[in-house]
């Protein structure tokens, strides 16, 4: 396993088919990355005292944090991080112990904190906090911190979630095959 891929008591990061993880991030402990996964540079993953699970052809961009929060009398189960697929996590941003549906798109310098769900075809504006236990509902955009609901998706923004995860599914090809374009 390479320097960046690191087991945890035993556990080690499981990576599927045509997964890139840039070799400046690490990547450790309980961490399953699906099919088409992109994690670019200077990322942290941590599944050392839960679990991380990130679906099909989601990204997580340059200078993003993830991390869970442990199980204790307080909170039985802790907090696992779960993304799913087609999501894309901008620049800078930090996922906590909390759930991510599909085709959404957490913008740059987003804060998501334990126990919040955000649920599918959702965009997070840039910089954004969604606290504790918060629900995003399907098909808005939210902005500010706190976050607030500010509107409805337009047809071609939903579009635009499934375009971006696309478009790094593309882009992470182009690394992996080693040429200079």
């Amino acid at each position: 396993m390479s320097d960046f891929l690191r087991s945890y008591k035993g556990m080690r990061p499981k990576l599927g088919e045509r997964v890139m993880v840039d070799p400046t991030s690490v990547v450790i402990g309980d961490v399953d990355l699906a099919d088409d996964v992109s994690i670019w540079p200077l990322v942290a993953i941590r599944g050392d005292v839960n679990n991380v699970v990130i679906g099909c052809r989601s990204n997580i961009q340059d200078g993003s944090v993830l991390h869970v929060t442990h199980q204790s009398t307080h909170n039985a189960e802790g907090f696992p991080l779960i993304i799913g697929e087609d999501v894309t996590v901008g620049h800078k941003a930090m996922l906590h112990g909390c759930t991510v549906g599909n085709r959404v798109l957490v913008g740059m310098g987003s804060i998501v904190l334990d126990g919040a769900v955000i649920e599918d075809d959702v965009m997070i504006g840039a910089g954004s906090l969604v606290p504790p236990g918060k629900r995003l509902e399907s098909g808005y955009l939210y902005l500010g911190s706190p976050v607030k609901q500010i509107r409805e998706l337009t047809a071609a923004e939903i579009a635009g979630l499934t375009y971006s995860s696309n478009n790094y599914v593309k882009w992470k090809d182009e690394y992996l095959s080693g040429e200079d374009k």
